[in-house]
């Protein structure tokens, strides 16, 4: 059974930088690809990072490029965003997000819906004050 374990969410004025986390089990990052998702009130889900299994291959938003970075420890199954420069148009909840088609998420990047990853974490919060 696959679980998916986010923490890290809180609250930062604008330009503070986060680091969230994603703890998973039941499944192995070097093949698994993985996807960090937001989502507002009132808004669709997002994607913002993403990365092919093995995580050396990624993909950002272009409204997160240049500030956000995936990155995992495949030994310690661990998922990570940092997210630096935060703005208040970041708050969201962010979600952590595994296993989608690899080919497909390499032919369409940050294209890749949502609908397309199969286990989801439960999310954390983040709220940038300006």
């Amino acid at each position: 059974q696959v679980h998916l374990v986010e923490s890290g969410g809180g609250s930062v004025q604008a330009g503070g930088s986060l680091r969230l986390s994603c703890v998973a089990s039941g499944l192995t990052l070097s093949r698994t690809c993985m996807g960090w998702f937001r989502q507002s009130p009132g808004m669709e889900r997002e994607v913002v990072v993403a990365s092919l299994p093995g995580g050396y291959t990624t993909f950002s938003a272009d409204s997160v490029k240049g500030r956000f970075t995936i990155s995992q420890n495949n030994a310690g199954n661990t998922v990570y965003l940092q997210m630096n420069g935060l703005k208040p148009e970041d708050t969201a909840v962010y979600y952590c997000a595994a296993d989608c088609e690899a080919r497909r998420l390499a032919y369409l990047g940050t294209r890749l819906g949502p609908y397309e990853y199969k286990y989801w974490g439960q999310g954390t919060q983040v709220t940038v004050s300006s």
